[in-house]
């Protein structure tokens, strides 16, 4: 098998990076997307990725402000001018995510994110080593913050759940057995 280069859609500075949903709450998908001028890339996840997504780059920010001198500058909380409640722009999904890494690179002060594609069975039956592309955005510190904010109420706002029972209700109705009963 011949090395073909990955596609790569790079976002170093970018105007806007967040997680959204498209669908009604129980049937939504959550999509990473990022812009940088005119370029949109939108990338589909899974909840539970974007979850952990959010709760991994806020450990690595955690991590950075108990470094002792903190010359990064690194926010505990959300700067307000970072907050960003705007729905998703124009999604047109460019591939569902396999595999997330994120880095840190202290020369720029950013955190990284790479989202590689989700490979079907024939690619891992082939032993496929080269994926066609993968995202990889960078997010100063402040953007992170408020990245990572906004993915986690993105995350909590969908299905409320059962008092009574624990498990989400669906907007067509909700059937729960209450334990011990």
């Amino acid at each position: 098998m011949t090395d073909v280069p990955a596609h790569v859609h790079q976002f170093d500075w970018p105007d806007r990076v967040v997680i959204g949903t498209v669908g009604r709450p129980g049937a939504r998908t959550f999509y990473l997307q990022a812009r940088a001028g005119a370029q949109i890339v939108s990338i589909a996840l899974e909840k539970q990725q974007s979850a952990l997504l959010a709760q991994k780059i806020d450990e690595v920010l955690d991590q950075l402000i108990a470094v002792e001198g903190n010359r990064y500058s690194v926010p505990t909380g959300t700067p307000v001018e970072l907050v960003d409640n705007d729905q998703l722009e124009a999604v047109q999904e460019q591939f569902r995510a396999g595999t997330i890494g994120i880095g840190w690179d202290p020369t720029t002060a950013q955190v990284i994110i790479e989202a590689h594609p989700l490979l079907d069975d024939d690619e891992l039956d082939r032993g496929a080593e080269v994926e066609s592309e993968m995202l990889r955005v960078r997010m100063p510190v402040g953007t992170a913050r408020a990245f990572t904010q906004r993915t986690l109420e993105v995350v909590d706002a969908g299905r409320p759940l059962c008092t009574f029972c624990g498990y989400p209700i669906d907007p067509d109705g909700h059937i729960c057995t209450i334990p011990g009963f």
